[in-house]
Parts: C-alpha cells; sequence; structure tokens
C-alpha cells in the first residue's frame, strides 16, 4: 500500500485531490438541478402564460348589453297601482348613487372586502385560494372578486374549469380598464341571482320585506347580501333557520371587516328572521299573474310603439285597465255572481271574447280572453284579440245603414221593402226567420235585423262609400262584395275592433283607436313616450244620433233583437249578430239549421263601450238559439256593473237632426192630418231640411151627403131615398141599412143621388146610411130612419114628414127641448140621436120636447137645422123658442101629433 506513493507527503496530498474532486461534483449537481428547476420554471410560466393567453383569445368579447341584464318592466292600472311585472327575471334596477351605504358594506364584507384596493383580481385571495384548492381538490375554495363574479355571470358559464377562470381573470382585467369600480359595484347589485325567479338586490328588498333599497336596515342588508351564496338554500320564507345562521355570518364578517361595532352586530342577530318579511298573502297578490288578457294586449301595443322590449327594458307602463271593471269581467267569464248559465259542451268550454271601452277616449277598460283557461300558460291565446270572426249582423249600421244616413241623409223612417231578393249574381238572400214583411222603416230594418233591407242600403250608397266609411272607424276588409253587408267579411274582427267601430256613433261621430297604454317611461326614469292617439271625425254628427237613436230601438223595442242585453234605465243603444254555417258544413257535421257558430253583441252608451263575441274554439261546435243569448247576457252584466252610480246622460241631439212627425205608410214620408189615426202617428228623424213637409191625404175627410131622405110607400112597399151633394166629380155612394138595430148591410154602391129599396117586408125602424167615397177616402156617414108600420088609415104625409124629420145631416145647429107635464116615464130619453131633417143655412135653436104615455121627452140634436115646436105631456119645461126651421122630433112626439 505504501509502495504506491513515494512518500507520506504525496499520499496526503493524493487524499485531498481526491476530495477536491468529489466535492466539485456535488457542487456542479447543485447547480445543474436549480438551474434545471428555474429552467422548468420558466418554461412552466411561458407555458402556462402562452396557455392563459390561448385560452384569453378565446374569450367572448366584453358586451355592454349583456353586463346590463334585463330588467322586467312594470305595468300600472288606470289610477297608477302596480298591477305586475312581465319578464324573464324579476328584477328592480338600483343606481349606484340609491344604494345605501349600510347595504354596500354588507356586500364588500361577504363578497369581496378588498374589491377597491385589485384590479380585478385580488392575488391576496387567490393565493390562500390555490393553498385550499391543492389541499381540498380543485375548485374546493373560490377566489372570485366582484368584478369576476360579473364576468361570470354576464358571459361565461357556471363550469369550474382552467379555461373559464383563465378566460374569467381576463375579462376582469379588461373591464376594471373600461368600467369604474362604482359602476361594476352596480352591475354586480343589480345582477345577482336572490332565489324565487328574482335577480337583483333591490328586488329582493321589495320581494321579501317590502321596501324600496334605500330604507333598508342592518338585519336587512346582512339578509339580503348573503342570499348570492345559496339564494335558494337560505330563502327566509322556505328556510328560515338556515337564513337565519347565513344572516348572522354576515353580520360576523361585517364586524370583523369593521364595518360595525360588536354592539350593532349582536343587536341585528338578536332580531327574529320573520320580523319585516311580508306575508305569503302579499307575495302571492304582489307577484300574482295579474289580468293576463288585458297584459297580453298591453305588450302587443308597446312593441308597436317603438323598439322596445317589456321583457328586457325595464319600463315602467301606464295602462288604461280600471281593475275594478276588469276584476268584474274575469268574475262574470267565470261565472261568478251572475244571473245567468254557460252552455255545457263535452268537448270544450263555450269561448267569449270581451273588450269595455272608454266610449269617449278610446281607452280600454278592460279585456276578458276566453274562459276555463290554464294559468300556467303564459300568454295564451286570446279570444278578444286573437280571434278573426265574420261580424254577423253587427256589421250592418258600419256599412250598411250609416253611409246611407251620411251621404244620401236617409231619415230613421226611410221606406225598403223587405221581399224575395237576390244578390246581383243571382243568388238568392233570406232573413232570418224566412218572412217577408213588405214595406218597412230602416229602424225596423234595424231593430229586427232584416237582411233583404240590409242589402238594398248596401247597393245604394255603394261599396265605395261603404269602403270609405268602415276604414274610418278602424275597419279594413279585402273585399266588399254584396255579401259584406249582412257580415260576409274578410277578414273576421275582434272585439277590440269593434268596440272601437261602435264607439265612434255614442261619442259624436269622433272615432279614437282603442289604446291600453297611456304612456311608457323608460329604464332612465325620466324619458317619457306617449301613446300618440289622436280623435278623428269618422262622420257626422247627424249620422251618429241618428244611428244610436235606431240602435236603441233593437235593444228597447218588445221585438228587438237585443232584448236580453237591456239594463233597465240605462240609455243603451246596440246591435246583435249571428253568423252561419254553409250547407256542406252542416252536412259534414250534422250541425242543425237552428245552430250557429258565432253570436256577437256590441252595446255603448255615452260612458262605455262593450263588444263581446261568443262561440268555440273549435267552429264546428254549433251554438244554439239559447246558447245566443250569452253574448248579451255578458253585456247586460257587465254594463249594468260599471254604469251603477255613474251619471249617464242619454244620446246628445244635434242641431243637424230634426225630429217630426210621419204618417206610417206614407212614402215618401208625409205629415199626419187631423184625420190619421192615433196609430199611424210616428215620431222620426231627419236631416235638417230634408223632414217632409207636406200633409198626407190618406185619411182626409170629403164632405158628407146632404138634405137625406127616406120614404116608406105603403102601397108598393118601397122606400125612396134622395139626397144632395156638391159638385165633386168622381164620388160613388154606398148606401148600407140596418133594420131594427140590427147589423149594418151595405146594399149598393151608386154614382146617383137616391135610391130606390124595394121589396119592403119586414116591419119597424129602417136606419140608412149613405157614405161618399172618392178614392180611397170616404166621407162621414149621412143617416136616416124610415119607420115601415101596417097602421090602417094612416097618412101618408104625416108618415112622410115623420121620415124627413128623423134624418141626420150632421149639422152644427144645437136643440134642446123638455116637456112641461107631470107624468113622467122611462122611454122618453133622446140624446142626440135625432138632428135636423131640413136645415136651413146655419141656423140655431131652441124647442120643447114631449112626451107620449107618460114618458119624459129629453133630446139634444145638432145640426144646421133648426129644432120644432111642440107641446106635450110629460114633466120638465120647455121652451119654445126658435132661431130656425122646426126641430127633429122624437118618435113618441110624432106619434102623438
Amino acid at each position: 500500500m505504501a509502495g504506491q506513493y513515494k512518500s507520506r507527503e504525496e499520499k496526503r496530498l493524493a487524499q485531498q485531490k481526491s476530495k477536491s474532486t468529489k466535492s466539485k461534483k456535488k457542487g456542479s449537481m447543485v447547480k445543474r438541478v436549480i438551474i434545471s428547476l428555474f429552467i422548468i420554471g420558466i418554461i412552466g410560466m411561458l407555458a402556462g402564460a402562452g396557455l392563459f393567453a390561448y385560452y384569453a383569445s378565446s374569450a367572448p368579447k366584453l358586451d355592454e348589453k349583456l353586463l346590463k341584464d334585463p330588467i322586467a318592466s312594470e305595468i300600472y292600472d288606470m289610477n297608477g297601482e302596480l298591477i305586475t311585472t312581465v319578464g324573464k327575471e324579476k328584477r328592480e334596477y338600483a343606481n349606484f348613487d340609491d344604494i345605501p351605504k349600510i347595504m354596500q358594506d354588507a356586500v364588500l364584507a361577504t363578497e369581496d372586502n378588498r374589491f377597491y384596493k385589485h384590479n380585478g383580481i385580488d392575488l391576496i385571495r387567490l393565493g390562500g385560494a390555490v393553498i385550499a384548492n391543492v389541499t381540498g381538490g380543485f375548485g374546493s375554495e373560490g377566489a372570485s372578486t366582484i368584478t369576476q363574479q360579473v364576468i361570470k355571470g354576464s358571459f361565461l358559464s357556471p363550469e369550474k374549469t382552467l379555461k373559464r377562470k383563465a378566460q374569467e381573470a381576463w375579462l376582469a382585467l379588461k373591464l376594471e380598464q373600461e368600467y369604474t369600480k362604482e359602476e361594476i359595484f352596480e352591475m354586480y347589485f343589480n345582477k345577482v341571482y336572490m332565489s324565487d325567479r328574482i335577480n337583483g338586490m333591490a328586488t329582493a328588498a321589495d320581494y321579501y320585506y317590502g321596501k324600496d333599497i334605500e330604507d333598508i336596515e342592518l338585519h336587512e342588508a346582512a339578509l339580503i347580501a348573503g342570499l348570492p351564496q345559496s339564494p335558494n338554500n337560505y330563502n327566509p320564507f322556505d328556510y328560515p333557520e338556515k337564513a337565519e345562521k347565513r344572516r348572522n355570518i354576515v353580520l360576523s364578517l361585517m364586524e370583523q371587516h369593521g364595518k360595525i361595532t360588536g354592539e350593532e352586530k349582536k343587536e341585528a342577530q338578536a332580531i327574529p328572521i320573520t320580523e319585516g318579511l311580508v306575508s305569503a298573502e302579499e307575495v302571492e297578490k304582489k307577484n300574482g299573474n295579474k289580468y293576463p288578457a288585458f297584459v297580453d294586449a298591453v305588450i302587443d301595443e308597446v312593441q308597436k310603439m317603438g323598439d322596445y322590449n317589456l321583457f328586457s327594458d325595464g319600463l315602467k307602463v301606464y295602462t288604461t285597465v280600471d281593475p275594478d271593471a276588469q276584476k268584474r269581467l274575469e268574475e262574470i267569464l267565470a261565472g261568478e255572481n251572475t244571473s245567468f248559465s254557460y252552455p255545457e259542451s263535452p268537448e270544450e268550454p263555450m269561448q267569449a271574447g270581451v273588450t269595455l271601452m272608454d266610449t269617449k277616449t278610446g281607452e280600454i277598460r278592460a279585456i276578458g280572453g276566453g274562459r276555463e283557461q290554464d294559468p300556467n300558460v303564459q300568454r295564451g291565446f286570446n279570444f278578444a284579440i286573437d280571434t278573426k270572426r265574420q261580424p254577423g249582423s253587427t256589421i250592418k249600421p258600419l256599412i250598411d245603414y250609416a253611409p246611407a244616413i251620411e251621404h244620401l241623409k236617409w231619415s230613421t223612417y226611410h221606406i225598403l221593402k223587405d221581399e224575395p231578393y237576390k244578390y246581383s249574381d243571382g243568388t238568392e238572400l233570406n232573413n232570418y226567420d224566412g218572412q217577408f214583411k213588405g214595406p218597412i222603416t230602416i229602424r225596423e230594418g234595424l231593430w229586427d235585423s232584416r237582411n233583404i233591407t240590409a242589402l238594398k242600403a248596401f247597393q245604394e250608397v255603394g261599396p265605395e262609400k261603404a269602403e270609405e266609411f268602415v276604414n274610418g272607424l278602424g275597419l279594413k276588409f279585402d273585399h266588399y262584395y254584396e255579401s259584406a253587408s249582412i257580415g260576409g267579411v274578410s277578414p273576421g274582427v275582434n272585439s277590440v275592433q269593434m268596440a272601437g267601430a261602435y264607439a265612434a256613433f255614442g261619442n259624436e261621430g269622433i272615432y279614437n283607436k282603442p289604446h291600453t297604454v297611456t304612456k311608457v317611461v323608460l329604464r332612465d326614469g325620466e324619458t317619457e313616450i306617449k301613446n300618440d292617439n289622436k280623435p278623428k271625425p269618422a262622420m257626422k254628427e247627424y249620422t251618429a244620433y241618428m244611428i244610436s237613436d235606431m240602435l236603441q230601438s233593437v235593444i228597447d223595442h218588445p221585438r228587438g233583437t237585443g232584448l236580453y242585453a237591456k239594463v233597465p234605465g240605462l240609455p243603451m243603444a246596440g246591435k246583435s249578430g249571428t253568423t252561419n254555417y254553409t250547407q256542406e258544413e252542416r252536412e259534414k257535421y250534422g250541425i242543425a239549421k237552428t245552430g250557429a257558430p258565432d253570436s256577437w253583441f256590441v252595446g255603448y252608451t255615452t260612458n262605455y263601450t262593450a263588444a263581446v263575441w261568443t262561440g268555440y274554439k273549435t267552429r264546428s261546435i254549433p251554438l244554439s238559439p239559447t246558447d245566443r243569448r250569452v253574448s248579451q247576457y255578458i253585456v247586460s252584466d257587465l254594463m249594468s256593473y260599471v254604469h251603477e252610480g255613474v251619471d249617464t246622460p242619454d244620446f246628445n241631439k244635434p242641431d243637424s237632426v230634426v225630429e217630426s212627425k210621419v204618417e206610417l205608410g206614407s212614402n215618401p214620408a208625409r205629415l199626419p192630418s187631423e184625420y190619421t189615426p192615433d196609430d199611424r202617428v210616428i215620431t222620426e228623424l231627419f236631416v235638417r231640411g230634408t223632414e217632409p213637409s207636406k200633409v198626407s191625404k190618406e185619411f182626409d175627410k170629403i164632405d158628407a151627403p146632404s138634405n137625406l131622405k127616406g120614404k116608406f110607400n105603403k102601397k108598393d112597399q118601397t122606400i125612396t131615398l134622395a139626397w144632395d151633394y156638391g159638385k165633386e166629380k168622381d164620388v160613388q155612394f154606398e148606401v148600407a141599412v140596418s133594420i131594427n138595430g140590427e147589423a149594418k148591410q151595405v146594399l149598393t154602391t151608386t154614382d146617383k143621388k137616391g135610391l130606390n129599396v124595394e121589396n119592403i117586408q119586414s116591419q119597424g125602424t129602417f136606419t140608412f146610411e149613405v157614405v161618399a167615397i172618392s178614392g180611397d177616402q170616404r166621407s162621414n156617414p149621412a143617416t136616416v130612419n124610415v119607420d115601415v108600420k101596417a097602421t090602417d088609415g094612416e097618412d101618408e104625409e104625416n108618415q112622410d114628414e115623420n121620415n124627413d124629420e128623423n134624418q141626420d145631416n150632421n149639422g152644427n145647429g144645437n136643440g134642446q127641448g123638455n116637456g112641461n107635464e107631470d107624468d113622467s116615464g122611462n122611454d122618453g130619453e133622446d140624446t142626440g140621436g135625432d138632428d135636423g131633417t131640413t136645415p136651413p143655412p146655419e141656423g140655431d135653436g131652441t124647442g120643447e120636447g114631449g112626451t107620449d104615455d107618460g114618458g119624459t121627452g129629453d133630446g139634444t140634436g145638432t145640426g144646421d137645422g133648426g129644432t120644432g115646436e111642440g107641446t106635450g105631456e110629460g114633466s120638465g119645461t120647455g121652451d119654445g123658442a126658435t132661431n130656425g126651421s122646426p126641430a127633429t122630433q122624437s118618435d113618441s112626439r110624432r106619434e102623438q101629433e
């Protein structure tokens, strides 16, 4: 061993050299490890940076629209009270300046206490989260700042991956560069989900506590700030114990970060979690789906007003709905507290579409969209606005009669003949009852809904004028064929359109477009968009009034087709309408002739207009005649409710309309004469300047025959009649006789002034009546009594005198006589039965009556003849003075003589 070295010194040096070599090798290895680790670190960092950059490059761009979340819009009634909110998310937006400090502190202490110190990513908090994720697994603890949560809620999916985290960090940095801290906090505050389909902490304050965010208290702010971590689990309505525990943790965090004192924390934690919470009933009332049919119409209308989205723009929409009327309408459609019942069909419920509108303004007060509809279906089929059904006879005032009054100045008396009739192409047209009434007024044509007269009116005014008229009432159709006159229009109509059109009649001819919205306030709370609906003259005042007056007859006439819509004491006009099936449809579905697919009624006053359609969604299910009354029952019930306690004046007659009496049956219209029977005198309306000025002669009386004499010739058993008459030509005389008071019989008609009646076989009193006839005119009768007796030796001359004095000439004199004797009897009274036979010109006189056989003579006669003389036995006093010829004598007196 020692030989290997020359000396001990060499051995020592060799050993030192060996140690030095080993030491150098160890140092080199450490260096290499450190360098390797450094290089790996650099590579890792570069790789991480590259991966971060790669992920970041695929991140979505910041979109301001996505940062500002959709906000539900609020809808208010006519009184400014909130009805409901509309939107995918219930959210009340709060500006940063409106958020109280106590609320800001609660959020910051809970979610991001270093919010105002970082630039979007909190590296200190991130470090703690990394350690937690290494020890507890990836995703076990989050380090997201408020900025990152805004990014996550606006652009990214909720999944926990490196890619999503890298994109979140990158976008958070960018967001901090483009927006202020206050703007970012505002975004977060209004974005977070707060359970029960609501978003935003201001919404939560209202939903849970019924408060505006600025009025929130410490314990309430702590509850709200703690909800976003697990909204459904910490919902105080559903899990009050968990909610209280979470609230108290938030209060502790606020104390820890110096936001509140220990004493404030203890006081707030001692408050029961349920204190201040709204009741479940209030929540349901405030957040229920109220007035869905009306809200449906509001949504449609707002969309037509501009580029507005009710579901996301956070609008405040002020509407025209009357909550009381809307509630009552919904009750009526549900069959609650009604005096009628809806028909029951095994297939589906009867449907109804109803619109109630303010007659003067066009503001819709209530909408009924259907019956027995699924409450879980939002914006389902609305039978008031979505349906398009033919209007039936409700179109007649609009397209037939009103244009005729407007352009042709027809009166309400205008005569049209209801008769078998055809369209111009030869197709037959019939009335609903298959009957024809002959010449009738257009008033009757309306109240009895005659098809023939409606078509004739349409033809006379012309389709061009009819089209122009209905266009002015908001109705536009594809064509205006003659069938349009009775409702054959395309497309059909809905109740909103019909209410708008009819309201113009009740508003003195002014049309207002039906609308549900008065104004819209935009999200900024300042900009107002008003509904620009301006009234437009649609017709002359006389047209509106005359149509309204006739349509009142539809309801008020005992046989009017609108009888079931009547509200006692309410001046209401209206029109019914029914549509028909084709023959093919009747055969295909087995529908009876009396079945109909649609029933309408539109009624209006100076205050309200109600339009109702009834039928079935499946058109092949028919309405019976009784079912068709339901539309009128609905109008009656609804109009009765909304008019209760409301002053409702009748329709105002303008100066352009004149009321005039008319003789019924005259054509053209004629004024009644003094002879027109009362039941033939009616009152109708005329456009001023067109009223009748000529008097009817239909019932005028021509002069009666005068000096009628009758003589019985006993020898040849004949009676000879003779009379006088003026110089009128073309006059004939009808002679009739009554024997002993029996029924009158017409003997003959002659143009002579006398008649010889032969073969007299009866005895007694023959009363002859002679009437002058000229065309359709008849005079008053002239009468004479002739006594036929078989007494032997009776002086014919006395008989002649007796008969002469017994005639009736309808004169103008007066005669009275009373007997002087003491005897009295039972057959002496004669009042006006025997008038003068041979009258002198304009003579008046008085004379003595008398009695015979104990009778009392008491006679009163009128005539241009005088009175006769006489004395006789009987009680009473007599006056024998005369101013003319002898007076008519009673039978007893003549017999005495």
